[in-house]
């Protein structure tokens, strides 16, 4: 990988660092209608609550404290430390600063309008099921849960914010980004032709794995999760997903039939169950064939690191993460630009989406469903290469596997 400090910086906070607390945010106008959130006067802040100050959660946390209509109320996280380290960043009150497994059930119950999800996924199913008993908003990181019982819960959860009036963001970036929603919109009016291959990427420099301990705090930190089925899903849904919820959207965002391929762990001394090496091909109910390559390895792998390619009848698409996306070739071709930063401005955008949504009263929640098939889509690819050939899409949600984690040993 590139060694240039925004590479860095990017590949930092590319991935979320654990604990039970997150962040919301939003970036417009700083007023909020009264009937908008709960309990509030007419100029009044949406008050939000951060589950997960763990590395992006902390990162995230300074985004939506940027933001002129937001108010931090209160954190979480699993270890007490890191709750009171961004309690006193973000100037939350010692009495608001929560910490153990059951911290996120303590800052929801002190009454938030809104919280942000920022740990590890296999929590995200939990912990916004209890926001919404609650009424409150859900932002929550990406991917929507580790096993398809959690993406199910969440496809009902959504559904449920919108009749509760409430709104549910999940927050990827590349949907945000100007260029990409260019060229989609011209791939869905027949730019490509009919797009017959779609080739997606992600390739980056893997996770700490140490040792495991007598519990699984330990896993909480510096991403070691990732490398763990049960706590991140592992690292075709946790870092993977980005190239191929991109490639889904080309596509219509029409969910696979089948995946086929195969993956293995490469990396030094692996301990997490993780695989860190793929090469996955979807196919499509019209034909149309996603092949997926993927490595987390530490090898000073080039950029670009995440993005995807869809070939169609004399044009072709490229988008990037990082880098050019453009649709050259037809009548429709756009030149586009070179994506820059849209780690960070990605988030500032679904932070001020969701802050226009919650003021202006707007709970049809479009982003939930896409993000619930791409995480869906990626299970499926990650139990191809676990299996070693062929799955439908019927087999895994007939079989709808559930992932345990055990908590034996984890503080309450």
């Amino acid at each position: 990988m590139s060694t240039t400090p925004q590479h860095e910086q990017q590949k930092t906070f590319r991935r979320r660092a654990f604990v039970a607390g997150a962040v919301t945010a939003g970036a417009a106008a700083a007023l909020v209608r009264p009937a908008a959130v709960r309990g509030t006067s007419a100029n009044a802040k949406i008050e939000i609550g951060v589950i997960g100050q763990g590395g992006r959660g902390r990162w995230i946390s300074g985004l939506f404290a940027e933001h002129p209509g937001y108010k931090i109320a209160a954190v979480a996280d699993y270890f007490p430390h890191v709750a009171n380290a961004a309690g006193d960043a973000l100037g939350v009150d010692k009495n608001r600063r929560y910490s153990g497994l059951l911290g996120y059930q303590r800052l929801i119950d002190s009454k938030v309008d809104a919280v942000v999800l920022e740990t590890p996924p296999w929590v995200f199913p939990e912990h916004a099921r209890a926001a919404l008993a609650a009424g409150c908003h859900v932002y929550m990181a990406k991917p929507v849960a580790c096993d398809v019982p959690g993406c199910l819960a969440i496809a009902e959860l959504g559904k449920k914010a919108t009749q509760q009036k409430k709104v549910f963001l999940v927050d990827f970036q590349i949907r945000t980004e100007p260029n990409w929603q260019e060229c989609v919109k011209r791939a869905r009016a027949g730019a490509l032709g009919k797009i017959a291959l779609v080739a997606s990427h992600y390739f980056d420099e893997g996770w700490p794995d140490p040792p495991k301990t007598k519990d699984i705090s330990s896993r909480f930190t510096n991403l070691i999760w990732v490398n763990d089925v049960d706590l991140g899903g592992g690292m075709l849904v946790n870092a993977g997903i980005h190239a191929i919820d991109g490639s889904l959207w080309i596509l219509g965002d029409q969910a696979p039939v089948s995946a086929v391929g195969a993956s293995r762990r490469g990396r030094k001394n692996p301990v997490g169950d993780s695989h860190d090496v793929f090469s996955i091909t979807y196919e499509f109910a019209d034909g149309t064939l996603l092949n997926h390559v993927g490595e987390h390895l530490q090898n000073n792998n080039a950029e670009p690191f995440c993005g995807c390619f869809a070939y169609g009848q004399g044009a072709y698409f490229q988008g990037e993460y990082n880098g050019r996306t453009w649709l050259r070739g037809g009548p429709q071709a756009f030149k586009g630009d070179t994506v820059q930063n849209l780690y960070a401005e990605g988030a500032r955008r679904n932070i001020a989406a969701f802050h226009k949504s919650i003021v202006e009263g707007v709970y049809d929640n479009p982003t939930v469903a896409p993000s619930v098939n791409s995480t869906l889509a990626c299970i499926l690819g990650r139990e191809a290469g676990l299996a070693g050939g062929k799955v439908t899409w019927d087999e895994m949600l007939r079989a709808a596997r559930k992932i345990e984690v055990d908590t034996t040993g984890l503080i309450q």
